[in-house]
Parts: structure tokens; C-alpha cells; sequence
């Protein structure tokens, strides 16, 4: 897979996708990101790329021109061109994980006051949003969509299903992670994750997905997968029950406790 990242700044993306997962992946021929400096197909002289805005107001758009061109050299067949707009579709787990399905991404990260409408309109082939606030550019939301892409593609996190045991996956939170020591601080990892049996250490864990997504993020059990065992446990949420007290993570029941909140709700 390869993704092109379209910036007036490629000097705030290239030590990103040079280091750490991305930077192995590349090495290892998994996925090819490169950082696309948008003034190269700026015309004139002074490689302009902005503009002030037709009807006045402040700050300054990016031009049609140097965008359009970026997307004419850099399109290929099958490629799909993603900018970074406040007002596009939500980026979410299952968005990333139906771009690793595309062979080549063109992102166009956006900067001042926006960018013409024309690019959005014509050149671009959906607009993408990562969350509902305002940034100074489209750099950061721009690596965020790769990473969060580029992990999913196989190989690159390593470990066999790693991606498959992620929050959201499925549409809930992780469940608590713990290592050693098995003591800290007064606090205990949970017995169950020591006691060896894999299929009640699946359960615990399960649980606790669903207990963390119903409390922090229910809005995701609406589009969750959810089985007949699921919605059990949801009911005994909403009747105040929590999972099992002898379960339960004491990192999490500390927490509520410290905040003065009644850890069955």
C-alpha cells in the first residue's frame, strides 16, 4: 500500500512516518509513505499557493491549481484522494480499516483559512473529519489517518490478531491490560488473569469491554457487534449491577472510589 501525504509543511510529517511502527513497516516493505511537498506544483516563481478569499473575510485559502496538479501526478489506478476537512465524514476504526483496501492514498492536508472548494469538489474523492475541534492544519489529522491505517495492514503490529484485540474493534473499548508486577502500590491484577483458564480470562475480559464502552462510550453499542451473552450483561448494567466484584479490575474500582462515584454505575 502506499500513502502520499500532500503538506506546504513536509518537514512536520517526515519524522513521524521515519520512526518507530511506521518507520519499520517501511523498511520491511509493508507500506510506502511519503511526504508530498505541496509548492513543488505551485506555478511561478514564487510557487504561490494561497490566496485571500473571494467576498473578503480574513486569513488566506489554498489555491485550486497546485492541489489539482498534486492529485493529476500523484493519481494511480485505484487511488483514492482523502482530504482532511472539519467537515467530512467521520474517521473512525471501521473507515481506516476499509482504506487498507485501497492501494494508494493521496491525503491533502489543508492549512489557514481552508481550502477552495473546488478541490473538495472535483479532485478530491471524499473529505474525512477526525473529530469535531479545529487545528492549525491538516498534517495531524493527516498522520493520524495513516497510522491508524497503516497498522491494520498485515504484518506490521507483528504479533498474529494483534489489530483484532484493539478498542473499537468490534465497536467497544479495550478491556484493562495489566503485567507485572502482579502487586503495586496496594493494587492486585485480578486473579482471573492469572489463573490460567483461557476461556474465563476471554469472558472477564469481554465484560469488561462491554462495562467500560456502557460507562465512558455508550454511544458505540449502538453500532457494536453484540451477542445474546452481551446484551445480558448490559441489563444487569442498567439494573446497577457491575461484573463480578471478585473480577472486577481494582485499578478501576480505586479510580471511582478516589472521585466519589459509586463503581456499580
Amino acid at each position: 500500500m502506499r500513502i502520499d501525504i500532500v503538506t506546504l509543511f513536509p518537514e512536520m510529517v517526515e519524522p513521524v512516518i521515519a520512526h518507530s511502527i511506521l518507520g519499520r513497516a517501511q523498511a520491511r516493505g509493508l507500506v510506502d509513505i511519503r511526504a508530498v511537498d505541496l509548492r513543488d506544483y505551485a506555478g511561478g516563481r514564487h510557487r504561490v499557493t494561497d490566496d485571500a478569499p473571494f467576498g473578503g473575510g480574513g486569513g488566506m485559502v489554498l489555491k485550486p491549481e497546485p492541489l489539482f496538479a498534486a492529485v493529476e501526478a500523484l493519481r494511480t489506478p485505484g487511488t483514492r484522494v482523502v482530504l482532511l476537512d472539519p467537515r467530512g465524514r467521520r474517521f473512525t476504526q471501521a473507515v481506516a480499516a476499509e482504506l487498507t483496501g485501497v492501494p494508494h492514498v493521496v491525503l491533502l492536508a489543508g492549512r489557514y483559512e481552508g481550502v477552495d472548494e473546488r478541490v473538495a469538489a472535483v479532485a478530491a474523492d471524499e473529505t474525512l473529519s477526525i473529530g469535531d475541534y479545529v487545528l492549525t492544519g491538516g498534517e495531524l489529522p493527516a498522520l493520524v489517518v495513516t497510522d491508524a491505517v497503516a497498522r491494520l495492514l498485515p504484518g506490521v503490529l507483528g504479533g498474529e490478531g494483534a489489530a483484532e484485540r484493539e478498542s473499537f474493534v468490534g465497536g467497544l473499548l479495550e478491556p484493562p491490560q495489566y503485567t507485572r508486577p502482579e502487586v503495586f502500590r496496594g493494587v492486585r491484577v485480578p486473579r482471573v488473569l492469572l489463573s490460567g483458564d483461557h476461556a474465563r480470562i476471554a469472558r472477564w475480559r469481554r465484560a469488561h469491554a462491554l462495562w467500560l464502552t456502557w460507562r465512558r462510550r455508550p454511544d458505540l453499542l449502538a453500532e457494536a457487534t453484540l451477542d445474546a451473552e452481551d446484551r445480558r450483561w448490559l441489563e444487569r448494567f442498567e439494573r446497577g449491577e457491575a461484573p463480578d466484584e471478585a473480577d472486577t479490575a481494582p485499578a478501576e474500582r480505586k479510580r471511582d472510589q478516589s472521585h466519589g462515584r459509586d463503581p456499580s454505575r
